[in-house]
């Protein structure tokens, strides 16, 4: 009697210690929890600007973002987070994971890399490099992972005083803008054991979507040409050009354009066009990004690409060889998560812009001919699948969405109107609009963890979703190989040409409040009439 009674205290205690993931909270202690959770970002709005701010002044293109992510993992260890780093063999690739025992397991993603030269001054309305010729965060992915962290950081001061079980994990989007990264993630297993996936990335409303989304899925490929050096003059007869390969096949692909379906898109750069014109080029190479809005059709393009390569190397009695130097799947998000998240969105709402944020969104939209609308001042509703499928951009978060249950939360903290990929869309990222926005997003953020926390059930739904009516008919093959290797090497030399002049400009938040005080901008900064 007394054993069996010693033996369910103890069984007891340790259920109630390593396990209260599955305590039953009221609906009214659940909101309570979630408003807490938002004034704990909003109080933490500070830390938020200096990581915003930080990764703004290291502007590291794919692959070299080290700098990046070692401040980064810094700020997560120092807060009790675990590293793992050199994930799918990717140097500046982590996950980082902080755990409070049994329970969901929720993993927050965004990318971290920028764009070739776009760098720019903050809060300045019109073209000013910080370095000329630099990059930049024209993409705004300065400020994704600092919110993820602001979220994470919130939930778990909650999780550890009401002993709340999960766990929750941290990852980069590395070489987003080469959409090479995130394929390997899927293919090594990164995402294995994760309920759920939160991904986010800049907009200028707070919004997320679920079914299909517009835009392409892809496969990146560079084709290389191999022929024989000859003296071009002496005797050029002797050659075999690698570089005339390289311009048939992109002749041939730019007549094949007229064939394609409006919805397609393809684009591409030479990367190697020879060494110097006396010289027959023996080498050559040309890289295509081949997109659709269904994997089938990515696939029929980069068949029909390799027949044309094939055609070319024929055509020059050259050899040719290919590389995949990346993929994106067409992203199709969850419905459950966005509808959780779009209940929490409504909570929180926009932020509120005062008169120096609307005047550079103002003054930038002028500058570019744009609608000179400002920033906005209504939410987004809540999309669901694309009804019309439109061609446009990718990004590689789509084969996370056919490994686990994903949504992308879209955060306020660019303005309207801007090109994409520019260096107009570096101007907001490093001020108020960026700082406010990314607090706005954290919020939305760590209101829905706390949901799937608290509300397992919500879990069982969204891979309900999941099975039954996302992989129902079309299931996940993925593009790469085992034997495909992520193309680390790229960008290196640009960025040992510009680190050592971006370094005299990185943030020091020990002595400045702001980035823009650092740089001396007045905020805002807009041309005179």
């Amino acid at each position: 009697m007394r054993k069996s009674l010693l033996v369910s205290l103890v069984l007891g205690a340790i259920l109630s210690s390593t396990s209260l993931a599955q305590k039953k909270y009221s609906p009214k202690q659940i909101e309570a929890l979630k408003a807490e959770v938002a004034q704990i970002v909003q109080n933490n709005h500070k830390q938020s600007q200096v990581m915003v701010d930080k990764v703004f002044s290291f502007a590291e293109l794919g692959f070299q973002e080290i700098e990046s992510s070692k401040y980064l993992t810094g700020v997560l260890e120092k807060n009790g987070f675990t590293i793992e780093r050199g994930i799918s063999g990717i140097p500046t690739a982590w996950v980082a994971k902080w755990s409070n025992g049994e329970g969901p397991v929720i993993a927050l993603g965004s990318d971290v890399d920028d764009i070739p030269k776009a760098s720019q001054y903050p809060g300045v309305a019109y073209h000013k490099p910080i370095v000329e010729g630099a990059p930049g965060h024209g993409e705004g992915h300065n400020a994704g992972i600092p919110l993820n962290i602001t979220a994470a950081l919130a939930v778990k001061q909650i999780m550890e005083r009401e002993n709340i079980g999960g766990t929750l994990v941290l990852w980069p989007g590395i070489a987003e803008e080469l959409v090479a990264a995130k394929a390997w993630f899927a293919r090594d297993g990164v995402f294995d054991g994760i309920d759920i996936c939160i991904f986010t990335h800049v907009g200028n409303n707070l919004g997320v979507s679920w079914g299909q989304a517009s835009g392409t899925g892809l496969i990146s490929v560079e084709y290389t040409f191999e022929g024989e050096a000859a003296h071009a003059a002496g005797a050029p007869w002797r050659g075999r050009s690698a570089a005339d390969a390289t311009e048939l096949m992109n002749i041939g692909w730019n007549y094949k354009r007229e064939h394609l379906d409006p919805l397609k898109r393809s684009h591409s750069v030479i990367t190697d066009g020879g060494d110097q014109p006396n010289v027959v080029p023996s080498q050559a190479s040309i890289w295509y990004y081949f997109r659709d809005v269904k994997y089938d059709g990515i696939m029929d393009m980069y068949n029909q690409a390799n027949d044309v390569a094939k055609g070319a190397a024929l055509m020059t009695k050259t050899t040719m060889t290919s590389k995949i130097m990346g993929t994106a799947w067409p992203r199709h998000f969850n419905k459950v998560i966005a509808e959780t998240m779009y209940s929490n969105i409504q909570k929180v709402g926009l932020p509120q812009w005062d008169e120096n944020d609307q005047t550079l969104a103002k003054a930038l939209q002028k500058e570019l001919g744009s609608k000179e609308e400002g920033l906005p001042t209504k939410l987004d509703t809540l999309d669901g699948p694309a009804r019309e499928l439109r061609s446009g951009g990718s990004d590689d978060i789509g084969d996370v969405s056919w490994v686990l249950p994903t949504v992308t939360l879209r955060f306020p903290s660019n303005i309207p109107g801007l090109p994409g990929h520019h260096w107009a869309n570096a101007i907001a990222m490093a001020t108020p609009i960026a700082h406010k926005g990314v607090t706005a997003g954290a919020k939305a953020e760590a209101m829905t963890i706390l949901d799937f926390l608290l509300k397992p059930e919500l879990v069982d739904q969204a891979w309900d979703y999941f099975k039954n009516v996302q992989t129902k008919e079309e299931t996940y093959k993925p593009m790469i190989t085992k034997e495909d290797a992520p193309p680390i090497y790229l960008n290196e030399e640009i960025m040992k040409k510009f680190r050592p002049e971006l370094e005299k400009y990185y943030y020091d938040e020990t002595k400045y409040d702001t980035y823009l005080e650092q740089l001396g901008v007045k905020y805002p900064t807009i041309k005179k009439d």
